[in-house]
C-alpha cells in the first residue's frame, strides 16, 4: 500500500510576551503550516475517504446508553444521511469541513456541553492562532527550573487523572531544557495533543549537522504499556478497567469523550493484534517511527531578553551567565486512532467489530537548526575547552619563566651583596705604624694637631691621608 505524504512547513512564534515579577514569562503560543507542494506526494486538494469520527465517536459514546436513545440517533442518521465513512479533501479533513451532526448538536445541545467549534478537522482552530496562554520559568531564581512550565491556560494541574502526578504540567514544550543534561535525566515534554507530560530517557550520543555532540532521548518503551506492563499507569485509567490496549493511550477525557487513542505510527511498541487487525500497515521500523529528541548543553551569556532563533525562548534579564540544553533536531511521531465500538441498535454500524481503527500520523520535527546557529553551537561547544587548554599551557610556560628570572635575579643579588661586604670592611683595617711627632696631633676643637688628641692610626684611616682624602699637613 502506497503511503500518500503531506508536507507542511510549520513556524513557532511566542506573541504577547509579559515578563512577570516571579521570574516567569507569559506569552501566547501560535503556530503556522504552510503546505509544501515540492516535498508531498499528494495535493492539498486530493479527496480522500476517511472514517467519519463524529458520527463513530457519537455511536460509541452510545453503546451504554438507553435503547430507544440509540434508535433515535439512528433515525437521526438515516434523514441526515449520515454514513460512517465521508468523503472529504485532505485539506478539509485538516483545517475543518462542515458536519451535519456537529451543526445539529449546536442546536440541540444544552450550552453548557456544546463543543467550541463549529466544524471538524483533525488540526481545526491550530492554523495562525494563539489560544493558549503558557507561563514557563526563566530560571532567574531556579535553573533547574529554566524553561519549564508554570502554568498552562492558568492551570498547573490538568483535571483528568487519578493523582497529581500524573496531572503536573511542569515540563519542556521541547524546544529547551533546565541545563546539566546527563545520560541519567529524565527529560519530560508537555503538548496539549498528548493531554500529559511525556518522559524521555537516554538513548545514545549523537553527532548533529554542524559537528555539534549531542543525547538523544526517546520514550521509554512502556510509556504507553498496559497496566499490567507497567502498573504506573493505572493512574491514567480513571474509569477502571477494562484500560487502554498495550502501545495506546486514551485521551477521550480531553477530546470531548470522542474514542480517540495515541499510539506511535504503525502501532510501534504496541500489541502486534493491533496492527494485524487493519490491511495494508507494514512492519512499524524504529528509524522511521520512534519519537526523539536530540539535545544539546551550550553555553550562554544573557546580557539582555535574547531570542533563540528555533522558537523565540525569552531569557530573564535578571540571569548572568547560564548553561541552556537547546534541542538540536527532532522528530516527535504520532498516529491518531478511533476506537470504533460495535452497536447493534444502529444499523449505520451494527456491522462494524470492535476496532482500534488508524486514521494518520503525524510527525512534527526539525533534523537540524540553521547553519548559523549550529556554527554557534559548535563554537560554544568546542571553543571552551580548547581555550581552557591554551590558557593553562600559556600559565605554565609564563610561570617557568617567571620562575627562572626570579632565581636568576636572586643569584645576581647574592653575589653583588658579597663583593660589597668585602669591599666594605677593607675601610676598617688597621695600618702600618709609623713614626709620629708631636706635630702631627690634631686639634680637636679646630681640625688642627695639637699634643693632647688621638693619634693618628686610632683614626679612621678614610679620613687619614694627603690630599685626596681631604687632610693636609701643616
Amino acid at each position: 500500500m502506497q503511503c500518500i505524504v503531506f508536507y507542511f512547513r510549520e513556524t513557532w512564534e511566542k506573541v504577547n510576551l509579559t515578563i512577570n515579577d516571579n521570574h516567569t514569562i507569559t506569552f501566547n503560543q501560535r503556530k503556522v503550516f504552510e503546505f509544501d507542494p515540492d516535498l508531498s506526494n499528494g495535493d492539498i486538494d486530493d479527496m480522500v475517504v476517511v472514517p467519519n469520527i463524529p458520527m463513530l465517536s457519537a455511536t460509541s459514546q452510545s453503546k451504554h446508553a438507553a435503547r430507544f436513545l440509540r434508535l433515535a440517533m439512528a433515525s437521526i442518521m438515516d434523514i441526515l444521511k449520515i454514513k460512517p465513512f465521508v468523503e472529504v479533501t485532505v485539506g478539509q479533513l485538516l483545517w475543518g469541513y462542515e458536519d451535519p451532526l456537529l451543526k445539529l448538536a449546536k442546536d440541540v445541545v444544552p450550552k453548557e456541553q456544546k463543543l467550541p467549534y463549529e466544524e471538524f478537522g483533525l488540526m481545526y482552530g491550530k492554523n495562525g492562532t494563539a489560544a493558549d496562554i503558557v507561563t514557563v520559568f526563566t530560571g532567574g531564581h531556579d535553573i533547574t527550573q529554566f524553561g519549564l512550565i508554570d502554568k498552562f491556560n492558568g492551570h498547573t494541574h490538568l483535571p483528568h487523572w487519578k493523582t497529581d502526578a500524573c496531572n503536573r504540567l511542569n515540563g519542556s514544550d521541547g524546544s529547551i531544557f533546565p541545563p546539566h543534561i546527563t545520560p541519567d535525566t529524565t527529560l519530560y515534554v508537555y503538548e496539549k495533543d498528548l493531554c500529559r507530560l511525556l518522559p524521555l530517557r537516554f538513548l545514545r550520543e549523537v553527532e548533529t549537522a554542524g559537528g555539534v555532540q549531542g543525547y538523544r532521548f526517546t520514550p521509554p518503551k512502556d510509556v504507553f504499556a498496559d497496566v499490567e506492563r507497567n502498573p504506573d499507569n493505572d493512574c491514567f485509567c480513571p474509569a477502571g478497567p477494562p484500560c487502554s490496549p498495550n502501545g495506546l493511550f486514551n485521551i477521550s477525557l480531553c477530546q470531548f469523550d470522542s474514542p480517540i487513542m495515541l499510539s506511535f505510527p504503525h502501532f510501534y511498541l504496541a500489541d502486534p493484534k493491533l496492527r494485524e487487525a487493519v490491511e495494508g500497515i507494514s512492519e512499524p521500523d524504529p528509524e522511521k517511527h520512534m519519537l526523539y529528541i536530540d539535545v544539546q548543553p551550550v553555553r550562554v551569556k544573557v546580557r539582555s531578553i535574547e531570542s533563540i532563533p528555533l522558537r523565540v525562548l525569552v531569557l530573564d534579564k535578571s540571569v548572568p551567565f547560564q548553561q541552556m540544553g537547546v534541542a538540536l533536531g527532532a522528530r516527535a511521531r504520532i498516529q491518531l486512532n478511533l476506537a470504533v465500538s460495535q452497536v447493534v441498535d444502529i444499523k449505520q454500524v451494527a456491522t462494524f467489530p470492535d476496532i482500534v481503527f488508524p486514521i494518520m500520523w503525524f510527525e512534527d520535527g526539525i533534523d537540524k537548526l540553521p547553519e548559523e546557529v549550529t556554527d554557534l553551537l559548535s563554537l560554544a561547544t568546542n571553543a571552551p575547552p580548547i581555550a581552557r587548554a591554551v590558557i593553562s599551557y600559556a600559565l605554565f610556560a609564563i610561570g617557568v619563566i617567571l620562575l627562572i628570572i626570579a632565581v636568576s635575579c636572586l643569584v645576581r643579588s647574592s653575589g653583588r651583596q658579597e663583593t660589597l661586604n668585602l669591599e666594605g670592611t677593607s675601610h676598617y683595617v688597621k695600618p702600618e705604624k709609623k713614626p709620629t711627632s708631636t706635630a702631627s696631633h690634631i686639634d680637636a676643637t679646630n681640625g688642627h694637631t695639637n699634643g693632647k688628641g688621638k693619634t693618628i692610626e686610632t683614626l679612621n684611616p678614610a679620613f687619614v691621608g694627603g690630599p685626596e682624602n681631604g687632610v693636609t699637613n701643616p
